[in-house]
């Protein structure tokens, strides 16, 4: 493994019990090619995404892999008149991580984070460990209250599978 991440860090500072899981990174390949590179279903794959408020305030929404947000949904439920997906470069400004390894963990400053309810379901996750390539796994539990996550219902059936 070379090098730890902001992400690795700011769990191990909170003793939080997670394990690393290397893979082959794809381009453009998101959640369905990191889960079939290890060999997970996709819908434990959990994706971090970063998006803006009507005021361009930024925030992170924790989604399963196999899942889109509905950013309608998502509004409605935060308050919020409109959410949008940032765009790459403003998503990397507010975060300190590249696209493609968008960790919730370790950001540049601390963002609001808003996690799909039924990923507590789940006995383990696995997210972003902060660079292309590396997951984390940890439990959903761990994950949302180092997070503060706020418990939101916004997830849909994905259109481009």
């Amino acid at each position: 493994m070379s090098g730890v991440t902001p992400a690795i860090r700011f769990l191990r500072e909170r003793s939080v019990a997670f394990a690393e899981h290397p893979y082959r990174y794809e381009h453009r390949g998101g959640t369905s090619a990191s889960s079939r590179e290890l060999g997970v279903s996709e819908h434990i794959v959990v994706k971090t995404l970063v998006m803006e408020d009507e005021e361009a305030q930024p925030l992170i929404v924790l989604m399963h892999g196999d899942r889109q947000v509905s950013t309608q949904k998502l509004a409605r439920q935060i308050g919020r008149r409109s959410i949008e997906p940032c765009t790459p470069p403003v998503a990397e400004k507010h975060t300190g991580y590249m696209v493609g390894g968008t960790s919730p963990f370790g950001t540049r400053k601390p963002l609001p984070v808003f996690m799909e309810r039924s990923i507590l379901d789940l006995p383990t996750v696995y997210v972003n460990g902060g660079r292309r390539g590396l997951l984390l796994s940890l439990s959903p539990r761990d994950m949302a209250h180092i997070l503060s996550a706020v418990l939101v219902d916004a997830g849909v059936e994905s259109t481009d599978r």
